[in-house]
């Protein structure tokens, strides 16, 4: 099983950024992928990121395209999303998440592990 820990969430300003880190409690060889999800209240959890581990391909969501970047360091078994030009629609807590296998990047029932999630708050 793997254990994942998310850190760097807060609140911070219309414009500015901040960086999310997901450390993984163990080796990482069973990791096909890790990815970003985030939960606004009353919405469903929607994909914002997503990062292969072996190969490093990335994909988004197109609310964040261009604006967060997603990458991975895999010596110290860790995923971080950059978040840039924030606006208040990206406030929602942030999860991390790992899957697997090879299957549908952003669909949230493909990934087995998740982390207890981060609060995001961007205030206009």
């Amino acid at each position: 099983q793997v254990q994942l820990v998310e850190s760097g969430g807060g609140l911070v300003q219309a414009g500015g950024s901040l960086r999310l880190s997901c450390a993984a409690s163990r080796r990482t060889y069973s990791i096909y992928a890790m990815g970003w999800f985030r939960q606004a209240p009353g919405k469903e959890r929607e994909f914002v990121a997503a990062i292969t581990w072996s190969g490093g391909s990335t994909y988004y969501a197109d609310s964040v395209k261009g604006r967060f970047t997603i990458s991975r360091d895999t010596a110290k078994n860790t995923v971080y999303l950059q978040m840039n030009s924030l606006k208040p629609e990206d406030t929602a807590v942030y999860y991390c998440a790992s899957k697997r296998y090879d299957s549908t990047i952003y669909a949230r029932d493909n990934y087995d592990y998740w982390g207890q999630g981060t609060q995001v708050t961007v205030s206009s």
